[in-house]
Order: C-alpha cells, then sequence, then structure tokens
C-alpha cells in the first residue's frame, strides 16, 4: 500500500498507475516493418538519415512542436496597421519549425533533385517518419512535391521556379518569388458550386498582354502562404490550368483577396482558406482546354501522400496504444498482458502493417517513372490505396484512442490529434466515391492495368489458399461489368485486401501476414480484436514496438 503520509498539506493523492510520454525511443529503429520495406526498395543507403529523424520523431522537443502548432492554429492578417492588404495567414512559430525540418529533409523535392533507385521509397520512409510528428505542415509539404513534376513540363516557368522549388532553404517570408531563398506551391481547385467536379468551375480566365487574368471564386486553397497555386480556370479552350503567383510580375501583390480560414476538424496547425480571385494574374501551364489532363500527374502524388501519412498515422497510433499498456495496470496485471487487449494491439499492429506495405508498393512504382508497366500499375494502384488506406485510418485511430480510456479522448494526447486529422486525408484529393469512379474509368481506359494489378497480386500465388480463393472471386467480380458503379465500393476494397495481403506474403512477418488474412479474407471482421484463437499476438506487438518484448 503506497505510503501517503509525507504528502505535502493539501495534497489528495498520489499519482501513480499513469504511464509516461512516449518519449525517448528511435521511432525507426524500433519500426521493423519499416525497416524492411527501406530494404526491399533499395534505398537502405539512406538508413543513417532515417536513423537520426527516428530519433527525432521520440524527442519530447520535437513532439512538443506539433502540439504547439496544433493548440495555436493560424490566423488570418487581410491587412496590416495602415490598411494594407496583406492577405496571408500568420502561423504559431512551432509550425516554422516544423516545415524547416522537413525542407531540409528534402521532403518537397528530394526524388526531383537527386533521382534514382530507391530515391521515392527513401523520401517516403522519411515523410512517414516526419507526419508521426504532426500531419498538418505535411499539406504544402506534400504539394509541392507534386507540383514541381508539372512546373517542370513548363520550360517557360521551370526556369525561374525550379530552383527555389528545389532548394533545401525554407524561406517563409511574404515577398516575391525572385527573392526568396526557397519556394513552396500550393492548390486552389474546389469552388463552392463544384467540389469534386472541377468541369463545373466558373473563374474565368482571360488573355491580355501575355498574361491571363483570373476572376472567380475558390472554396478551398490550401496552405495559403504558398508562393504560388495551381488553379483550374475556364479559358477560351475550355478549363485550362495556370501557376497563379501570390506575387504579380510588376513586384506588386496578385489579385488573391482571402475571405476567411477554414475553421476545420482536424490539421488545424495547416491553414486551409476561402479566396476571391480579383483579375489575378496567372501563367499557363500545359495547353488550353487541357487543365485535368496538365494537372493529373500532381492529383496522383498527392493522393499518394495522404495514402502515406494515413498509413503514418496508424502506426503512430499503434505504438501510442501499445506504449500505454504496457505501463497500465488492470485488473491486477498491465493491459498488455491480458488476451483481449493483446488481441486489440495486435489487430491494430496488423492494420498499420498492411497499410504500410501498400503505400510503400505505391514508392516503389514511383521510383520507376520510366517503366510504361509500372506506371500503369501505379494509376490503378493509387487509387486503391487513397481510397482504403485512408478510409481504414479512422476507424484503427477510434480504437487505438479507447485502448488508452478516457485520457485517449483528451486533446493532450496525441491519440485525440489523430482521430481529429484521420478523415481529412479520405477527403482531400477526392473523397471516396472519386477514387472508386477513378478506378472503373482506368480499368475502361487502360485495361491493361488490371492485367498487371493480377499479375502483381499473382506473385503470391500458392502460398496460402485463402488468398488464392479470394482471387478468384475478385475475377468473377470483375466479369460482371453491368453493375459496376453500383458496387464499385465492394470491387475496390476487395482489390486493395488482396493486393495488400499479396504484400504482406511476399514482404512481411509470417504471423502478421496470417492475421491479416484470417481477419480479412477468410472471415472479414469489421471492428478490431477479433483475431481468430492461436494468433501469436504476443509476438505481433512485440514486433511492433521491440524495446518492450
Amino acid at each position: 500500500m503506497a505510503d501517503h503520509s509525507h504528502n505535502p498539506p493539501g495534497e489528495t493523492h498520489e499519482v501513480f498507475n499513469v504511464p509516461p510520454p512516449l518519449t525517448g525511443y528511435n521511432a525507426y529503429r524500433e519500426d521493423v516493418a519499416l525497416q524492411d520495406a527501406v530494404k526491399v526498395g533499395n534505398a537502405s543507403h539512406r538508413s543513417p538519415e532515417l536513423t537520426i529523424q527516428g530519433r527525432r520523431v521520440g524527442e519530447p522537443e520535437w513532439q512538443n512542436l506539433g502540439f504547439e502548432a496544433n493548440a495555436n492554429p493560424p490566423v488570418l492578417e487581410t491587412h496590416d496597421r495602415w490598411g494594407h492588404r496583406l492577405d496571408r495567414a500568420h502561423y504559431h512559430p512551432a509550425y516554422h519549425q516544423l516545415m524547416e525540418r522537413a525542407i531540409k529533409l528534402e521532403l518537397h523535392a528530394g526524388p526531383w533533385r537527386k533521382p534514382g533507385d530507391g530515391a521515392q521509397v527513401g523520401r517516403a520512409a522519411l515523410l512517414y517518419l516526419q507526419t508521426q510528428l504532426e500531419q498538418g505542415h505535411g499539406c504544402p509539404i506534400t504539394m509541392t512535391f507534386a507540383g514541381i513534376p508539372v512546373i517542370r513540363n513548363s520550360p517557360a516557368l521551370a526556369e525561374s521556379w525550379l530552383p527555389g522549388l528545389l532548394s533545401r532553404q525554407y524561406d517563409p517570408s511574404d515577398r516575391p518569388s525572385s527573392e526568396k531563398a526557397g519556394l513552396t506551391l500550393g492548390m486552389a481547385m474546389t469552388e463552392k458550386q463544384g467540389g469534386s467536379d472541377v468541369r463545373a468551375n466558373t473563374t474565368r480566365a482571360r488573355e491580355t498582354d501575355g498574361y491571363y487574368h483570373l476572376t472567380g471564386h475558390k472554396f478551398f486553397m490550401s496552405a495559403p502562404n504558398s508562393d504560388g497555386f495551381l488553379t483550374l480556370a475556364q479559358a477560351e479552350g475550355g478549363l485550362t490550368c495556370f501557376l497563379v503567383p501570390r506575387w504579380r510580375s510588376d513586384g506588386q501583390r496578385n489579385g488573391l483577396k482571402l475571405q476567411r480560414l477554414k475553421n476545420k476538424l482536424g490539421n488545424v496547425s495547416n491553414a486551409s482558406s476561402e479566396v476571391e480571385l480579383v483579375s489575378a494574374e496567372g501563367i499557363l501551364l500545359g495547353e488550353p482546354g487541357r487543365g485535368v489532363a496538365t494537372i493529373i500527374d500532381m492529383v496522383a502524388l498527392t493522393r499518394f501522400d495522404c495514402t502515406l501519412a494515413s498509413a503514418a498515422a496508424m502506426r503512430q497510433a499503434a505504438v501510442q496504444a501499445i506504449h500505454h499498456c504496457v505501463h497500465r495496470r488492470a485488473f491486477g496485471q498491465s493491459l498488455v498482458r491480458q488476451p483481449l487487449m493483446q488481441n486489440v494491439l495486435a489487430d491494430l499492429v496488423v492494420e498499420s502493417e498492411a497499410a504500410l506495405q501498400l503505400a510503400m508498393r505505391l514508392a516503389r512504382s514511383l521510383d520507376h517513372r520510366g517503366d510504361p508497366q509500372e506506371q500503369l500499375f501505379l494509376r490503378l494502384a493509387t487509387a486503391l490505396g487513397k481510397y482504403w488506406v485512408c478510409k481504414r485510418v479512422a476507424g484503427h485511430s477510434v480504437e487505438a484512442m479507447e485502448c488508452l480510456g478516457g485520457s485517449g479522448a483528451m486533446n493532450e494526447f496525441m491519440t485525440a490529434r489523430l482521430y481529429r486529422e484521420a478523415p481529412i486525408n479520405a477527403i482531400w484529393e477526392g473523397s471516396g466515391n472519386i477514387q472508386c469512379l477513378d478506378v472503373l474509368r482506368t480499368l475502361q481506359k487502360a485495361p491493361e492495368s488490371l492485367e498487371l494489378f493480377m499479375q502483381e497480386v499473382g506473385r503470391s500465388r500458392g502460398v496460402d489458399a485463402r488468398l488464392d480463393g479470394r482471387i478468384r472471386e475478385l475475377e468473377q467480380h470483375l466479369a460482371q461489368r453491368e453493375t459496376a458503379e453500383f458496387s464499385a465500393r465492394t470491387l475496390v476494397e476487395t482489390m486493395a485486401v488482396v493486393l495488400q495481403a499479396s504484400l504482406l506474403l511476399r514482404h512481411s512477418d509470417g504471423r502478421v501476414a496470417d492475421a491479416f488474412i484470417a481477419t480479412r479474407i477468410e472471415q472479414p471482421m469489421g471492428l478490431y480484436g477479433s483475431l481468430p484463437k492461436g494468433t501469436p499476438a504476443s509476438a505481433i506487438i512485440a514486433r511492433a514496438l521491440p524495446m518492450y518484448a
């Protein structure tokens, strides 16, 4: 029994049986699945960087930056004290520190600066660790990463913009791009009346004096302090893509009038805004009337990052839950030793690792951008990953939060922030139905992509009869095209789960793969904690966080 005789006057109780914060560990060294994925992706030469990054993820100073950035969301500054327009967001210093770190790591541009074997996998692994600290600042990082190939395809813009976009210097100053040491990109696509249907956009672009001038509104403009925004507007030839800088070519502020910052559920460290474009100067990207075709590469890359960040959120949620249950005692023993809790924790780990496997498979395809077959596979698999992984993270975060009990729902805990972040990636860059329709369009327009998908999952054929049976069922489903759209979610879910199962069999621990197939293929379960009797739950948990083995 605790001795309370020396408690200070006024103290009513002793604090005990409360887990300490999860700090002082190396998030890379403790992630066996990530290390394996790095090896498979020929990026082992990045291990020193990843080890340093993993240590930072475990440091309280860096973790606190995530909490501070979210506790102090950006504030809209429309004018300065003298009445001059500013049209910018004011961020907390913690946000800028996270941005500076991300850009030093080249998460915004690394594979474009130094392409080569494993470049995309190495960048993905670093981003996977970085977004375990905080996800909001990943928005401008992702948009810059995804926008660089689009800018590169425009020789007139590439010469003036690429040096700043590829720079490893973070420069948050508010001045023309030509005066800055580093640049970032944002996007301004969505309008009130159209949403994902960008062809319904009403923003108009008119060409005068060699420049286009855009007038209209955007209901979502992400990261409004970015130096330029890829924007869609109706031009003479139809829907067209433009780069709209924050500053005009004559050195004056461009006609981007911020109306308000969005009051978001999650991702609160990063600003999203509504903006009026008042004869805003824009630079043509691609051909007039080919706006969607011009921007599609950027959209695909942002969807990849959404998948990766959702996988990172699952990883952070799982380790937070395990850490709590190792240190928390209830009903006479630590939670992590109690069979039902073991079932839940191991199931969270299984889902997390399956998400990582899918995301890193996409990264390997990105490392082979010159291979037409890999790009066809990527076109299909990106939509599968964006739909399924970004959908699964919400339920995963709820279950992990519940492992901590009431404390897990408090905003002082990372699990609460992960829960609020969870829906964002599923909605951003095309919600679930959009991804499913993209899968159907790809199957119709590029049927060879399905052949490549079947070849990919077929690499595990003969290893597990349960998966082989589900692949045969999938082939039958794919033959029923007359109800394809109505049942598209069933199709996409099946394809995603089959792909995850095949990847786990080939690249993961056999116990993890078996548990996944038992509960996602053989007898699909909707909630976590339904692993069958005989599952080596303790071993799966120990694989996820070896320091507690």
